[in-house]
């Protein structure tokens, strides 16, 4: 994941959330689940900041749509549990979207300020740029 491919991620994203009419924090994480780059748009919730960036690292993490990790972590679920992990860092609730190059994963994108619905619509508008 290169700093271009990162900046592309996050101009896609800011756009779609322009266009909702909702400010984002936009994180992209490279395949170790460090951040490459993040954009704190304006007037966009300063506590949603490392929301952003620790859903792209539980996307990369976990190699999963922090939306489907959330399904699966419910108290019966076989995650439940898991948001306690990595030392609070993991997030299970929408935003959150893995990148793959040639079907690995290579990083991913997670985004935060909005509802889950808006979050996933942003992120995967990142994502599909990549």
């Amino acid at each position: 994941m290169t700093l271009e491919e990162a900046r592309k991620i996050i101009a896609a994203a800011e756009k779609k959330a322009v266009e909702i009419k909702q400010p984002m924090n936009i994180a992209v994480v490279d395949e170790g689940g460090n951040l490459v780059s993040h954009v704190r748009m304006d007037g966009a919730w300063i506590g949603s900041i490392d929301i952003s960036i620790n859903k792209a690292f539980t996307s990369r993490a976990f190699d999963i749509a922090t939306k489907d990790l959330a399904q699966h972590s419910q108290s019966g679920g076989q995650f439940f549990g898991i948001h306690a992990s990595n030392h609070g860092r993991v997030m299970i609730f929408a935003g959150g979207i893995p990148l793959k190059r040639g079907g690995k994963v290579v990083g991913a994108v997670g985004v935060s300020g909005g509802s889950g619905e808006q979050d996933h619509s942003v992120a995967q508008a990142g994502a599909d740029a990549f």
